[in-house]
């Protein structure tokens, strides 16, 4: 038995021994087997530390990525009431993209948030000045957005 005849019949011959639960398969295991309880969260040898970039990041920076964009639109959307109920806008560059109009001032908003949270998780491994991961920045820009945002919520309820 030798060439593509007998491969065809040695193919006959073993059964699929699949089971049911087939790895190629897209499940919420494969969910938690990849992302949360992935294996590779570190380099392989001690020459790649060198290497910055990981394919893999935690999941904490997914949380905090997406909660600094939502704490930014709910500032967006807070700071257009107070400016409407008398309060005036702090930021230079936000104050002249107002100057201009509505939609410029929430897009200019919204993309500079967005472009240096992207910037922030791509370098999340980095460390910087030699002390701490640049990822932590992203827990400051999400505490100093829930602390706006709750200010906002203040002089809004106080200006009622």
């Amino acid at each position: 038995m030798s060439g593509a005849r007998g491969d065809l019949e040695l193919s006959r011959v073993i059964p699929d021994q699949r089971t049911a639960c087939d790895r190629r398969t897209f499940t919420w295991r494969t969910v938690l087997f990849g992302f949360v309880l992935s294996r590779r969260h570190l380099h392989r040898r001690a020459a790649d530390n060198q290497v910055v970039f990981l394919d893999w990041h935690h999941p904490w920076l997914f949380f905090l990525s997406v909660g600094t964009m939502l704490l930014s639109v709910a500032d967006a959307f807070l700071t257009l009431l107070l400016l409407e109920r008398g309060m005036i806008e702090a930021n230079p560059v936000m104050r002249i993209a107002m100057g201009q109009s509505t939609m410029l001032f929430v897009s200019t908003k919204l993309a500079m948030t967005a472009f240096g949270i992207l910037v922030l998780v791509y370098l999340a491994k980095q460390q910087f000045l030699n002390r701490f991961r640049t990822g932590l920045f992203l827990t400051a820009f999400f505490s100093a957005y829930a602390c706006l945002v709750c200010y906002e919520l203040v002089s809004l309820f106080r200006l009622g």
